[in-house]
């Protein structure tokens, strides 16, 4: 067993500098947390691309499965916006994964572009800058940044059944094909070099509806196993898009230029998932009925195709790449800021967004989730010492909960990111950096602990939302759904883990 700290069983900063020391890492953790009004690092302006942004607090962008069937914002959407408006955070990144065309969507409910997301898109965003005046202020929204995730989801595109995949790869993955069903033999399912043209078109139509719907930036999305991730790692597809860094980057690079070149005025970022793992499962060995195991990863060859890892050793870091295309996305593409994450919520989400408790198709923790957050941070940090002057926002912090201020206000006073991002937690406690600024308590009871069933939800085909801890959401009657549908999980996955524990000789991760 993983032995995990409680981090709701600490006491002080002290404590969590003790624990974070006794897992191999340093961290700022400041003892104090400051209000705006004592000058707190987390309260000062910055500089992005000549915009005057108003402190260091970024909320993420999410992936809805609450909009319309035509991919129009929801009530649930529009709440969600609101929330984020009303946050405090000067730095709202995408709000929204935002798919550039109908069949390239994650879920049949998420936002893509359509004949009506001009309007749509404008009256979202201006609800989400009147829930900022209306909670500071009737000009408050001078500093406040505002862009649009533009995304095509590739391998895990569902645009019309929760329950199917319609996949569009890159090239055929040795490990990734199998587990999600790609067929290696289906030629139909790889995106011919024409065929990548034309999406190119389709992002540059998405970033001229968003510029015209008043947002001042868009992010071209290259993380989490989606498409523009996808081609960061085609060290074996033929032509253009494949082969040497020049040809795995041309996508983006193409995708940003067309961009500038169509909407000079709107500046552009990058959320970039700087190294990947192979996909993990759990351990057959030690899952019980109801009780997926510790995540192991699952066989995997060498050369293995990741991007910001070793090839011949998957599992371990190497920043050779991910340094030379940040260099190149701030030299030669104009992207003002990046926005670094990491892995796949599909395939090893303990890397991308560690929890305590794992989603319905997930697996127990392999490490301490505290790992997971302090590896991220201090990727960050590495990048940030290469590429010092490339604005960055750190991800993997809503895990620290009560003390999640204190890494951030440290994180930021020490240098070693520029903003701190925060995704889930703002689901259940939006107003966590307001509060934070003007030196209020924290409300406890509505901290983020990790229980997953964001994701647990959404992946069964409900809305997204904070089911255990915003009464909104509790009052659905989705969150009796979702009870039977975890019991369910726990049920089924029993059955599959006496099949394993019985069938399986798997010593974990080897060489094939």
């Amino acid at each position: 067993m993983v032995e995990i700290a409680r981090l709701n069983r600490l006491e002080s900063a002290g404590q969590l500098r003790e624990v974070v020391q006794a897992l191999g890492y340093s961290l700022p953790i400041d003892d104090q947390v400051l209000s705006a009004a004592e000058d707190s690092p987390l309260s000062q302006a910055i500089e992005i691309g000549g915009f005057h942004v108003g402190n260091r607090w970024c909320i993420h962008p999410m992936e809805g499965w609450d909009g319309t069937d035509d991919g129009l914002p929801s009530e649930y959407t529009v709440r969600r916006w609101q929330h984020f408006g009303a946050s405090g955070a000067k730095l709202i990144w995408g709000g929204e994964a935002f798919a550039v065309r109908r069949d390239g969507r994650a879920n049949p409910n998420q936002l893509y572009l359509g004949p009506q997301s001009l309007e749509a898109m404008t009256a979202l965003l201006a609800s989400l800058r009147q829930s900022h005046r209306e909670k500071f202020g009737p000009r408050a929204d001078a500093d406040l940044l505002v862009g649009l995730q533009l995304t095509h989801s590739g391998r895990f595109c569902r645009p019309n059944r929760k329950d199917r995949t319609e996949p569009r790869i890159v090239y055929y993955h040795p490990v990734l094909d199998a587990k999600f069903g790609i067929d290696p033999h289906n030629e139909s399912v790889v995106l011919q070099d024409g065929e990548i043209d034309r999406l190119v078109e389709d992002f540059v139509a998405a970033a001229k509806m968003a510029d015209r719907a008043g947002f001042q930036f868009v992010d071209v999305k290259s993380c989490h196993g989606y498409l523009g991730h996808e081609f960061l790692s085609a060290f074996d597809r033929p032509g253009e898009y494949g082969g040497d860094l020049a040809g795995r980057t041309r996508f983006l690079r193409h995708v940003i230029q067309a961009i500038r070149d169509a909407c000079p005025r709107i500046m552009i970022g990058v959320r970039l998932s700087a190294f990947d793992y192979p996909p993990f499962r759990p351990d057959p060995r030690s899952s019980r009925p109801g009780r997926p195991g510790p995540g192991v990863p699952h066989e995997f060859p060498v050369p293995y195709p990741g991007f910001g890892c070793r090839r011949d050793a998957p599992l371990e870091i190497d920043f050779t790449e991910p340094i030379a295309l940040l260099r190149t996305l701030r030299d030669e593409c104009g992207v003002a800021f990046v926005n670094i994450t990491a892995g796949s919520p599909y395939y090893n989400p303990h890397i991308q967004r560690p929890a305590l408790y794992p989603p319905s198709d997930g697996y127990q923790p392999p490490e301490d989730p505290l790992v997971g957050c302090l590896r991220q941070i201090d990727v960050v940090r590495q990048l940030k010492e290469a590429v010092p002057d490339l604005p960055m926002v750190g991800t993997a912090y809503t895990y620290f909960q009560e003390f999640l201020p204190h890494v951030a206000q440290g994180v930021v006073r020490e240098g070693w990111a520029d903003f701190v991002g925060v995704g889930r937690q703002v689901l259940a406690y939006w107003d966590l950096p307001a509060d934070t600024l003007a030196g209020r308590p924290l409300q406890y009871k509505r901290l983020c602990r990790t229980f997953s069933d964001c994701t647990t939800g959404p992946r069964n085909g409900l809305v997204s939302g904070c089911y255990p801890l915003d009464p909104y959401y509790k009052g659905l009657h989705e969150a009796a759904a979702l009870k039977q549908i975890k019991a369910k999980s726990r049920e089924s996955e029993g059955e599959k883990n006496e099949t394993r524990a019985t069938s399986s000789s798997s010593e974990g991760a080897r060489e094939l």
